[in-house]
């Protein structure tokens, strides 16, 4: 079985550092378990990136996907592409209540 590597773009790095800021102003806990939470969904792409919805709104792409992150009640998105048979690339996540990617 073919296993991803899976890298973050710097943007999709500052991305989850902002998400993670946010959440450790209001209780640290659940910043962990947010962190945990991204962390275990991210696994995923190194297996299976196709079994994730196309991206909506994007190029058409079969490539540009998004991976969905149950979290609480809502949860995040991480958009990401899979750039060849061994690399899949995190370009940005945002909490699901966010209006679009940066």
């Amino acid at each position: 079985m073919n296993r991803y590597r899976v890298r973050f773009t710097p943007e999709a790095e500052a991305d989850l550092l902002r998400l993670f800021d946010f959440l450790i102003e209001k209780d640290l806990s659940l910043a962990e378990r947010a962190e945990a939470a991204i962390s275990k969904a991210v696994e995923l792409l190194e297996l299976f990136p196709f079994t994730c919805r196309k991206a909506a709104g994007g190029s058409g792409s079969t490539f540009l996907r998004e991976l969905i992150i149950p979290f609480g009640g809502a949860g995040y998105v991480a958009l990401f592409e899979i750039d060849d048979p061994q690399t899949v690339t995190i370009l940005a996540v945002r909490h699901q209540r966010e209006d679009d990617y940066h």
